[in-house]
């Protein structure tokens, strides 16, 4: 499945427009009582890597379900809040596509 955040696929003819599609993860970031900030962060990026990935598989999916082999226009939101929750909500565009002829 392609994926992409532009609204074309070079080499590509979108043949029909499936659905919106989305994906969300949400969870607690794992915090580690530590004074050396670069940890911290690194901590945060970490989890927010792994919930992008799950909110990934899920956009995925719903597309599949749509009989899509493509995803276009993604558009991705990250929210920290102060109670160290981390969500992940992905949009896009499930697509059908076909191959452009020479």
């Amino acid at each position: 499945m392609i994926l992409t955040t532009t609204n074309t696929i070079e080499g590509f003819k979108i043949a029909e427009y499936n659905g919106i599609v989305s994906g969300t993860a949400v969870n607690m970031q794992k915090t580690k009582m530590t004074f050396n900030m670069q940890k911290y962060y690194a901590g945060i990026s970490e989890s927010i890597s792994e919930i992008k990935e799950q909110a990934f598989v899920q956009l995925k999916e719903n597309a599949e379900k749509l009989n899509a082999n493509a995803i276009v226009g993604i558009k991705v939101d990250i929210e920290l809040t102060e109670s160290s929750m981390i969500s992940v909500s992905i949009t896009g565009t499930a697509v059908s596509i076909i191959k452009k002829r020479d």
